[in-house]
């Protein structure tokens, strides 16, 4: 009796980076609860592997699995509806489950398909067992019971709201091994060690940006694995991947000051030697907070600044000023942490001058590392209904909304954001930082030259 977790291939032509992949985190998390239950799983990270759907159909026929488990974002949503018919073909007994971020926030696009028997919507390590439990082990008249699952019924579509799991503890490691380790390109750039991998270990989210629909999946109440319990993966990385380096992908690892002190100390206390990254806000530090994890080994700090047009921030709901930024850059830089920011442009109500206030306030922030981001409205937030209600995008593809207004649509927010990466990058002071951080050969490859930025338009 095999379940079967995938990732679908990525899309054609998505407005993001795709060019890193990396180990799928969330899937893994349910493949190791599910082993802890006693299943067997297997696991097909296609995403990564990019498998013709035929093959797909071929490895369904050999394993024969009970339940096939898709995950789903937006992005993914066409190739997640073309995988689940190719499944139903070559297996119709088994029950296809599709979870992940587009099954949590839009649960009813996926439901309507004929081929797809449920999803699970929030964290899906205990709704996943439950029902795997209740279909494979005889105990289906539990399902409606089963928090965080939908269904359908021969009258309705059925969601049960989900529950959060109150401790992090009970959730196993992520069953990386199997995962095939060995393909993925595992380096994060502002780390200066490798093989580098990722962790996640926080979930929830107290904020109210406006462009962020996380909370709709982890919830409003931050909650995080003990210390001990991050130390103690940290561990199993080294000994078991031989990684040297931990990128935190959570949005807020600062947010719990004392846990986060507690790691770095039981860190110092194990005498790991491992380098890290984490992305925070600028209102979660402090001086005594960055001395502590660069003892412990921190050596980039990410900051999602966002915009520096004030009322832009303002539109966003961000919470932070320009001036805390500026601080939280200065303190990282005096504890020796280098800094990357991040920003987002082509927000409805922004014009081409509020975002290149944001590339001078970039440039005058020097980050290590900085990267402009097109935004593209994305369910379920509160700025992707404001693009929906009042149509403001002329373009519309599995859900995810580009944004058009008078002052700009996609393909001139394209050139905008090559133009202010090489702005960005192509100072001598940068690339002289970079030949010192990777090397002259590397630089030189990657197509740095020595030459001033253009002048930003008035």
């Amino acid at each position: 009796m095999t379940i079967l977790l995938m990732t679908t291939e990525p899309p054609s032509g998505a407005p993001w980076y795709l060019g890193k992949k990396l180990p799928p985190l969330g899937l893994s998390y349910v493949a190791g609860a599910l082993e802890k239950a006693g299943f067997q799983v297997e696991v097909l990270d296609n995403y990564m592997l990019r498998k013709p759907i035929q093959e797909v159909q071929e490895l369904v026929k050999k394993l024969n699995p009970e339940i096939v488990g898709i995950t789903c974002g937006s992005a993914t949503f066409r190739r997640v509806v073309e995988t689940s018919k190719a499944i139903k073909e070559a297996c119709p007994t088994c029950k296809i489950v599709v979870g992940g971020w587009h099954a949590s926030y839009v649960p009813d696009s996926i439901l309507e398909l004929p081929e797809v028997d449920y999803v699970i919507m929030g964290e899906g390590e205990h709704a996943m067992v439950q029902l795997a439990s209740s279909l494979i082990r005889g105990k289906g008249d539990a399902i409606p019971l089963i928090a965080g699952v939908g269904y359908k019924t021969d009258e309705r579509i059925v969601k049960n709201a989900p529950e959060f799991i109150k401790n992090l503890d009970d959730v196993p490691f992520p069953a990386r091994h199997l995962l095939p380790m060995h393909l993925y390109d595992r380096t994060i750039e502002f780390l200066s060690v490798k093989p580098a991998d990722t962790m996640s270990i926080v979930r929830g989210c107290p904020f109210n940006c406006a462009f962020c629909e996380t909370k709709k999946l982890w919830g409003n109440t931050c909650r995080t694995f003990s210390p001990q319990r991050v130390v103690d993966e940290i561990e199993y990385l080294m000994k078991t991947f031989n990684s040297r380096g931990v990128y935190f992908i959570n949005d807020n690892f600062t947010i719990k000051k004392k846990v986060t002190e507690e790691i770095c100390d039981l860190i110092v206390k194990h005498n790991l030697d491992v380098r890290w990254a984490c992305d925070t806000r600028p209102d979660l530090i402090s001086p005594e907070l960055l001395q502590k994890m660069h003892a412990a080994g921190c050596e980039t700090v990410w900051f999602g600044v966002e915009s520096g047009s004030p009322r832009i921030l303002e539109k966003l709901n961000k919470g932070i000023t320009l001036e805390q930024t500026q601080e939280a850059v200065k303190l990282c830089r005096k504890a020796g942490i280098q800094v990357a920011c991040s920003f987002i442009m082509g927000i409805p109500g922004e014009t081409v001058a509020d975002m290149e206030e944001s590339l001078n306030f970039a440039l005058k922030l020097d980050p290590d590392w900085c990267r402009f981001n097109i935004y593209v409205a994305y369910p379920d937030s509160v700025l992707y209904e404001k693009v929906k209600q009042e149509h403001l995008y002329d373009r519309e593809e599995d859900f995810l909304l580009y944004v058009k207004t008078d002052d700009f649509d996609f393909e001139s927010l394209k050139k905008l954001q090559s133009r202010f990466h090489m702005t960005f990058s192509r100072s001598p002071k940068r690339i002289m930082r970079k030949i010192r951080r990777e090397g002259f050969f590397h630089t030189l490859k990657q197509g740095y030259k020595l030459v001033r930025p253009p002048k930003p338009k008035e």
